[in-house]
């Protein structure tokens, strides 16, 4: 069968967390064929490949989300929308609780102008702009809205309009832009679509925003609730909406997901891997040696690690922390990192760039991430493999790995509130002073992951997946979803 992996901002480009997820995949089924669709943040990332390409990888389509800065489009054209297209553009801008998608990926993919930003220069996307300021946003100086809402909708607009690759099943490793990809090719090609979601795309957007210093205050709604129905297209259209623990499948819910579409297929790791570290002994030096797994970017809160790994040497003087993962993804935030390791005078912090984790692993006493959002983390899933405690922040599937759910296995660590950083830090000061606590719980979070989250589980079940749809199977049902996807937004 021929799989269409839709990835954005991940795959090949960035390596760990759901980029490691779609390699794992694609290497152990390669019973398929598949097309990466690959939509990335900007143009200078393309050909950049972070991984070699598994054999069954047909092809690699790449498209930039920041193509909208190279397109010019050509003022005062009037297109003439029919009443559902009106309707549907405005519910995309905001104006409206439903967004009829088939509606609107048939406008937006007609012939009848040249370019996305043709559109968003014309006088129907003014017309319907003016009346979202007169109904909703009435004291925003218009100008700043105009601007606003045009680089909010045209990478969207501009990724509507790619050729969507052929292929026997669609699968999107988010929702967000990729999901609505997803949307499109199952409205365009007539096959079924699948989507995972690792932690919650819409969530993660909004906690993003609400940081950000370039978006203005009474922008942020806005913008928040925009990247909330891009997500719902994908719930709505989805054959199967695939998640990786319970509490995302609660959120799934709350968000709109039609219950009897989700099910949980956790991640899973390859326990061969990590045997030997496993089983090996304490360091013997008495360092005790701390690791974090993770991309130097903001939502993994790198400042809070740093902060906790303060207080930690005031009492465990021979501790180090090694900050192990790619930092080039945003390197104005790499350098706020290492300036407030200076201003706090802090030694022993080790920025290591992109290793080999089985390398250090070895090393390592306890496992630290401090993120503010995650889905079902590797990192914590490799350092279990590793029988290493790890003290993480209680996001996603983290308390459910490391506390169990019913389980005969005992806490494989310590689960701390989001940015408290006095909370990680006696975390790991207990652990650092009882070298049996730290076995016990090392013991606890491999028993677990032996039992639930080996990498043959987890291949398992997405080959059972992928096969009831082959051949054909299911067809009928994606196609009678489709249809009803089509009607239900009419």
């Amino acid at each position: 069968m021929h799989i269409c992996m839709i990835a954005e901002g991940s795959y090949p480009y960035v390596t760990g967390g759901v980029s490691s997820w779609i390699h794992s995949l694609i290497t152990n089924l390669p019973e398929h064929e598949f097309t990466i669709y690959a939509i990335g943040a900007q143009e200078k990332q393309r050909g950049q490949f972070k991984y070699k390409l598994p054999p069954n990888i047909r092809e690699v389509k790449e498209t930039f989300l920041d193509a909208y800065l190279r397109e010019d489009g050509e003022w005062g054209h009037r297109f003439r929308l029919t009443t559902r297209q009106r309707e549907a553009l405005f519910s995309l801008l905001g104006g409206g609780k439903h967004i009829d998608w088939p509606e609107l990926f048939q406008l937006l993919r007609t012939e009848k102008f040249k370019a996305a930003a043709d559109f968003l220069m014309s006088k129907d996307y003014f017309d319907v702009l003016v009346e979202l300021c007169r109904d909703k946003y009435e004291q925003v100086p218009f100008t700043e809205m105009f601007w606003t809402v045009r680089s909010m909708v045209l990478p969207l607009l501009i990724s509507i309009r790619q050729d969507i690759p052929e292929a026997d099943l669609y699968h999107s490793a988010s929702t967000g832009y990729a999901g609505v990809i997803g949307a499109l090719a199952k409205h365009t090609r007539r096959k079924p679509y699948l989507v995972t979601e690792h932690g919650i795309y819409s969530r993660e957007r909004e906690e993003e925003i609400i940081k950000a210093g370039w978006v203005k205050g009474y922008f942020k709604d806005l913008w928040i609730e925009y990247f909330y129905r891009l997500s719902e297209c994908a719930y709505d259209a989805a054959d199967e909406v695939i998640t990786l623990f319970n509490r995302n499948r609660e959120i799934e819910i709350e968000l709109g997901c039609a219950p009897d579409k989700i099910r949980i297929i956790p991640n899973g790791v390859n326990l061969a891997q990590y045997d030997a570290i496993a089983n090996a002994p304490a360091n013997p030096d008495g360092t005790i040696r701390l690791g974090a797994i993770v991309r130097v970017v903001p939502i993994k809160d790198i400042k809070t690690m740093i902060h906790s790994f303060a207080l930690v040497k005031r009492e465990i003087p021979n501790a180090e922390l090694y900050i192990m993962g790619p930092s080039e993804e945003d390197e104005a935030y790499l350098t706020e990192c290492r300036r407030l390791v200076e201003a706090l005078q802090l030694e022993d912090v080790i920025f290591t760039g992109e290793v080999q984790v089985s390398e250090y692993m070895p090393k390592l006493d306890i496992i630290l991430l401090s993120s503010i959002s995650e889905g079902m983390p590797l990192a914590v899933l490799e350092a279990m493999a590793c029988a290493k405690p790890c003290v993480t922040t209680d996001v996603g599937s983290c308390r459910e790995l490391l506390e169990g759910v019913d389980d005969e296995f005992g806490h494989a660590g310590y689960i701390v509130p989001v940015m408290h950083y006095d909370h990680m830090a006696a975390a790991i000061v207990r652990l650092c002073k009882n070298e049996k606590l730290r076995a016990d719980m090392g013991r606890n979070g491999l028993a677990r992951a032996r039992k639930l989250y080996s990498r043959e589980l987890f291949i398992e079940r997405y080959r059972d997946t992928y096969s009831r749809y082959e051949g054909g199977f299911l067809w009928q049902a994606s196609a009678s979803s489709s249809e009803s996807y089509s009607a239900n937004k009419a």
